[in-house]
């Protein structure tokens, strides 16, 4: 079995941290905490990662992945934005939303959504997740922890060991974490729509 990582869910070890984010540097998988729950990711153009994950969620190349992120920095890499959408991003995150974007070319192609040319970013409020994308100093590709026989997001660490654990190179336990859904803004127009209603406050956005 690969390892069950310990790590406090709101002051991460940073030795911890760093046996994380080089695993993720060479190319590895693993499941975190996210303040929506627990989540599965690499690196950004790790295609054989990927085609892990693609295996493990039973997901096929269609699937919209979400690029985390630890601030506002990759922003205008990986996304067109105008100043009123980047004011919105900027007051609302870190925190539990999604934020649905016109992707720039630097989006690898299998990331983005294939008719509207979109991609889901997010800068997640949760101190391990923030923690591992600062240390990494770039955003990771990621996707809910949601498994082809189960209706919902699995939400114990040490379940998701048992089920997981020789699947994935490394599994972090952040305590249990019950299904958060974010909400799901998309800023591709000129006004703000609502896509899904999750639990980030929508006043803002309407």
């Amino acid at each position: 079995m690969n390892p069950l990582s310990y790590i406090h869910p709101d002051n991460p070890q940073p030795r911890l941290i760093n046996q994380a984010v080089e695993i993720v540097r060479s190319g590895g998988v693993l499941i975190y905490p996210t303040d929506s729950g627990y989540a599965i990711g690499c690196r950004v153009g790790e295609k054989n990662a990927m085609e892990q994950i693609y295996r493990i969620r039973k997901i096929d190349s269609k699937h919209n992945f979400t690029l985390m992120c630890r601030d506002l920095s990759e922003l205008a890499t990986y996304a067109y934005v105008d100043n009123s959408a980047y004011r919105l991003i900027k007051n609302n995150t870190p925190g539990s939303y999604t934020f649905i974007l016109k992707a720039t070319k630097e989006v690898p192609r299998r990331l983005m959504n294939e008719k509207r040319k979109t991609i889901g970013l997010r800068v997640p409020s949760n101190p391990i997740a923030l923690a591992l994308l600062e240390t990494l100093g770039e955003p990771m590709i990621s996707c809910s922890l949601i498994l082809p026989d189960h209706e919902d997001m699995l939400s114990s660490p040490e379940e998701i060991y048992d089920l997981l654990g020789k699947q994935v190179d490394l599994v972090i336990h952040g305590g249990f974490l019950g299904e958060k859904p974010t909400t799901v803004i998309d800023l591709t127009e000129d006004s703000p729509v609502i896509i899904r209603y999750g639990i980030g406050d929508t006043a803002p956005f309407e």
